[in-house]
């Protein structure tokens, strides 16, 4: 039961220090490749979306990178890999 809190804790410190890097510049380059591939790759989502927290915008990027283009793949992988947690952190277990 501790351990199941420390996790949550330990995810949510994580979450919102990963929220501190999405700033206005970020999400002004987000919101650009949104409306550059909202037609290709965002067409089952409403016109007028916009990820909105640090979910929404990975689940996003990962939509451009799954339908659009090499570049549409580049583009929003680039922000994906910047966004997404570093995987080459030790984990807990180790």
């Amino acid at each position: 039961m501790l351990y199941d809190r420390l996790v949550d804790f330990s995810r949510t410190c994580y979450r919102s220090s990963i929220m501190d890097r999405i700033n206005n510049d970020l999400r002004r380059q987000v919101n650009q490749l949104v409306d550059t591939y909202r037609d290709r790759c965002l067409w089952f989502l409403r016109p007028d979306y916009y990820p909105t927290d640090l979910q929404d915008i990975l689940r996003t990027l990962d939509y451009i990178r799954r339908y659009g283009d090499l570049e549409a793949f580049r583009k929003a992988g680039e922000l994906y890999q910047w966004l997404s947690p570093d995987s080459s952190k030790p984990s807990a277990v180790s």
